[in-house]
């Protein structure tokens, strides 16, 4: 294996034009190699305008290059699974972006299909490689709220008006708040509280036009006695916070999911009748979730979080979706 791990791009989509390959560009043991788009002409623009070698006009072409150490897939959720399992069937290491896939059955054979290879694979949640993230897991570990009792966390933005074209708000590539931006209040609590939730309700506004759930607020029982409730939304001014709270204490983030990486980041304190305000450094959760995955590569080691953690967040969404039905 080379140096640097030599990734592809599956599409043009703008979390990797925006996000995820400028991270990776910069990261210290990785470089995007190539992008694929259906249409050969917008994957030449795409990778001449981020300096990309290789543009392929089919995802096959892409995943068949023997010179792709692992591949990105940022594809619509409803083509996570099919495309993945393809990754996987020619051996190619793959980080697929959130959430894993359209239900849980979907992800569960996705995973399946890594494991029986032996070929690495992991959901693509970016914030939890964050500091602040691992920060906030270590002080809830080392008994910083107490037990945990209630969590909250919410995660809304809009979509700029007119944007009706926009893949989270299509039934069919199985958009809606919850799959976009719920996952990542659900994957908080569980990451937080180590457990996996027994019960769950939800209750959304569901779009006349869009038929997804643009708005969306859920509530989560854990096996401890912990109980979390969270909003998310599509519709709803910019918010991404979420706050843990204890027998002895709570945390709160108000920066908590998509940080700037050049912005310090916040986290407050309180223990008791202490209250401490907790600055951590710049740092690009895009990139430390790349050089994880690179990492894992070189070492031969399984990445930070195991595909079957995707595979649970997805049994937490599909729980939630039930009780809208």
């Amino acid at each position: 294996m080379s140096e640097k791990i030599r990734w592809g791009i599956l599409s043009t989509a703008n979390i990797g034009r925006n996000r995820v390959i400028p991270a990776i560009q910069q990261s210290r043991n990785g470089k995007v190699l190539a992008v694929a788009s259906r249409d050969l002409g917008r994957a030449r623009e795409f990778a001449d305008d981020l300096n990309i070698a290789r543009a392929y006009g089919s995802y096959e072409e892409l995943i068949a290059d023997p010179d792709i150490d692992a591949i990105y897939n940022p594809l619509p959720n409803s083509l996570h699974a099919e495309w993945s399992i393809k990754c996987a069937e020619a051996g190619k290491p793959t980080l697929c972006e959130k959430p894993f896939a359209s239900n849980a059955a979907e992800a569960q054979k996705m995973a399946e299909a890594f494991t029986r290879r032996e070929v690495l694979f992991a959901e693509a949640f970016m914030y939890r490689f964050h500091p602040q993230t691992q920060k906030v897991k270590a002080l809830v570990d080392l008994g910083g709220v107490g037990q945990i009792t209630i969590m909250d966390a919410a995660f809304n933005f809009a979509i700029r008006p007119g944007d009706d074209a926009n893949i989270r708000l299509s039934h069919t590539l199985v958009g809606g708040a919850l799959m976009d931006v719920g996952c990542y209040c659900i994957n908080v609590m569980r990451l937080m509280t180590g457990e996996e939730p027994q019960a769950g309700y939800a209750f959304a506004d569901i779009g006349e036009q869009t038929q997804v759930d643009e708005t969306l607020a859920g509530a989560l029982l854990f096996p401890s006695g912990a109980v979390g409730h969270f909003d998310c939304s599509l519709r709803t001014a910019s918010v991404q916070a979420y706050e843990i709270r204890g027998t002895q204490g709570r945390i709160r983030v108000s920066e908590g999911f998509v940080m700037n990486p050049e912005k310090d980041m916040t986290i407050e304190h309180w223990q008791g009748s202490a209250y401490s305000r907790i600055s951590i450094p710049p740092a690009n959760s895009y990139t430390l979730m790349a050089e994880d995955f690179a990492d894992a590569l070189i070492d031969g080691r399984p990445p930070k979080y195991a595909p079957q953690d995707g595979v649970e967040n997805m049994k937490v969404i599909d729980m939630l979706v039930a009780t809208l039905q």
